[in-house]
């Protein structure tokens, strides 16, 4: 019968290990993965910057979930090369072809004083919560650590707002702000779900606000009952990784879209006509913005509201859902967001149709030119306010 050394020199004989200067280099030249073995209280007290963590005892069960490409190029690492070299085997034998084991593990790593970080914590009603988050390969613990560190500016606390804010409460986003100086009527109720019966009367940023802090009591939510105008508008967004624009006039759009290219914060678009919708992604820093999309607006008689058009209750909560989608994609930097596309939503036909959109030479409003906007309240035209 064979002892662990024999297994050990088994294993050891089958793969190839590597030192720790061996890695560091392999490392600092990018595109390999480093893969912690450890257990969970071991990885709590230190890991590789950017290492993926699989517990050995859960290696087989997760890791073709983990790391898709089995040719992709691994590391694996435990405290001092043993455990590591037992999963560079199971790896191999799972049919990933470029492995190697760190000899040494994390205990030389660090004593050799190489970079190394501790790594995000949750706590266990956070994991609880989080769990199918977690899951993801792409999110992860790390990634719902830093939707719980975001911060989300929400303008408007109607219909678009509603389910934009549900949704980002409910995955965990950290602090949601809500800009609003309305209150609860009972004729918002059939598409504004962030309120109800007992709240009518009341201000919407405080109906928003009790209801987000029952749905999840990790967020901070911040209100400002207020109209934003060129006054505040600096002040109340500063600060905001991004911001979901559901307002329902013009004035307030072209003013969000100069304040935010002015402080190059992201905008998550999101409007609605009767059964149809809109969204898209302005993004100050690398595409275009709402003034690219819409220079100019149109007459009044050509953009009434929905209290003078009417809109089907459910169709802002599509499109506030793929705008809070849309906020998490950006915030994760996951997939390829809207940004230069805008995806039209018809609910008659139930078509999604996809649009490119591009900047507008014309357009000097831009985030090259920020220092010379003038963030100031729409009247009458729609010029770009320049200082020259």
């Amino acid at each position: 019968m064979a002892s662990f050394r024999d297994l050990l020199a088994q294993a050891k004989a089958q793969i190839t290990e590597i030192d720790t200067n061996e890695s560091a280099a392999r490392v600092s030249a990018g595109g390999v993965i480093m893969l912690d073995v450890r257990e969970p209280d071991e990885h709590e007290q230190g890991t590789l910057v950017g290492a993926l963590h699989i517990p050995r005892g859960h290696l087989e069960a997760q890791i073709e979930g983990k790391i898709v490409d089995k040719n992709a190029p691994v590391i694996v690492y435990c405290a001092g090369g043993v455990r590591s070299a037992f999963a560079a085997k199971t790896l191999q034998e799972l049919g990933y072809t470029n492995v190697l084991s760190m000899a040494g593990g994390f205990g030389k790593w660090k004593d050799e004083g190489r970079e190394w970080r501790t790594p995000t914590l949750l706590s266990a009603e956070q994991r609880n919560r989080y769990q199918r988050h977690i899951l993801l390969p792409e999110v992860g613990v790390e990634g719902q650590a830093k939707l719980l560190g975001s911060k989300v500016l929400m303008l408007g606390a109607g219909g678009l707002g509603s389910p934009s804010a549900m949704y980002l409460a409910a995955a965990g986003v950290g602090t949601i702000g809500i800009v609003d100086m309305d209150e609860v009527d009972a004729s918002n109720l059939q598409r504004q779900i962030l309120h109800n019966m007992d709240r009518i009367g009341d201000r919407k940023v405080e109906s928003a606000k009790k209801t987000l802090n029952l749905l999840n009591p990790d967020v901070k939510v911040i209100t400002y009952d207020t109209r934003l105008d060129a006054s505040n508008i600096m002040e109340i967004i500063k600060g905001y990784d991004i911001i979901v624009d559901g307002a329902d006039n013009f004035p307030s759009r072209y003013l969000l879209n100069d304040a935010s290219i002015k402080l190059g914060i992201p905008v998550v678009h999101g409007s609605i006509f009767r059964f149809e919708g809109m969204v898209t992604v302005f993004d100050p820093k690398s595409g275009p913005t709402y003034r690219d999309m819409v220079p100019e607006p149109p007459p009044a008689e050509l953009a009434p509201s929905c209290a003078e058009a009417g809109v089907l209750g459910v169709l802002p909560g599509i499109v506030g859902s793929i705008q809070a989608l849309e906020t998490i994609k950006v915030l994760l930097g996951l997939g390829d967001s809207l940004s230069g596309r805008i995806l039209a939503i018809d609910t008659t036909e139930m078509t999604f149709r996809t649009f490119k959109l591009r900047p507008d030479p014309n357009n000097h409003v831009t985030y090259a030119n920020r220092d010379r906007i003038e963030v100031r309240d729409l009247e009458g035209a729609c010029a770009p306010w320049l200082s020259h």
